[in-house]
């Protein structure tokens, strides 16, 4: 048996759910397609599909593994209950320095969520994800900031003491060339009026894989209230056109 065929039937186990009973019944969950696209995993779904019976049903709502999100959602709920310890610390670590080196509020807020769709949502073209998630929420130019740091990550900055990340170098290759629209968008985004709010959180988007003091998100609190508009109804339900977005991390394993 080879690696990959040990590491599907790993996922096969974890998928269909032993440890989620409901009612006396197995609750399975289906991979993401996004997720197993070109793994060589999508053969997952067939024997998901098979085992299918009144004793074995897929995941909907409430996953136990998971804490449960309150019924109507803040922004920090999300930080504490849905995000990764390495998002959450990167992004608390990362705003939490802005702040003392004296970064304006919307700067602030704008590094606090640059990597939100990191979080618990999708990490392909995060940027441009995270800026339309929070869109509805704070000012054009914090979503802007969210929206291009990722293309101006690619493209150093020597003036403002801004380098090609070391790390890249060590995820990517030194081969790596970044695609046309990311070229394209970082020369826009070097030609905006808000493109120091933008380079401002490449700045402050060091990774923090090294064990660090942990950050209490309730220093953010005031900052959130001023520069995040929270809907009444929670995050998730208040109808915006980002409202699924929301739900999908308050409820990533539903089957549909």
């Amino acid at each position: 048996m080879t690696d990959d065929d040990r590491y599907e039937d790993y996922l096969i186990q974890e998928a269909l759910g032993d440890d989620y009973p409901q009612a006396g019944r197995q609750r399975m969950i289906m991979p993401h397609p996004i997720a197993s696209v070109g793994t060589g995993m999508e053969s997952l779904e067939m024997p998901l599909l098979a085992k299918m019976s009144p004793n074995a049903v897929f995941m909907m709502g409430d996953n136990p593994r998971l804490p449960r999100m309150p019924a109507k959602p803040h922004l920090l709920d999300f930080f504490r209950l849905r995000f990764g310890g390495i998002t959450i610390t990167h992004l608390l670590t990362s705003a939490k320095r802005a702040l003392e080196q004296g970064q304006d509020e919307k700067t602030v807020m704008a590094i606090l969520l640059h990597d939100i769709s990191n979080g618990c949502f999708v990490r392909a073209d995060h940027g441009y994800w995270g800026a339309q998630m929070i869109a509805p929420y704070v000012s054009d130019e914090i979503a802007w900031a969210v929206k291009y740091h990722q293309a101006l990550r690619y493209v150093a900055d020597e003036a403002n003491g801004y380098s090609y990340p070391e790390s890249y170098l060590k995820f990517f290759g030194h081969d790596y060339v970044p695609p046309n629209y990311i070229r394209k968008d970082a020369e826009e985004a070097r030609r905006h009026r808000w493109y120091m709010s933008s380079r401002l959180v490449t700045l402050y988007d060091v990774y923090f894989f090294e064990k660090s003091e942990p950050v209490d998100p309730n220093i953010f609190t005031d900052i959130i209230g001023r520069h995040f508009k929270q809907p009444e109804e929670g995050l998730g339900f208040d109808g915006s056109a980002v409202a699924h977005m929301w739900r999908t991390m308050i409820w990533p394993n539903n089957f549909l």
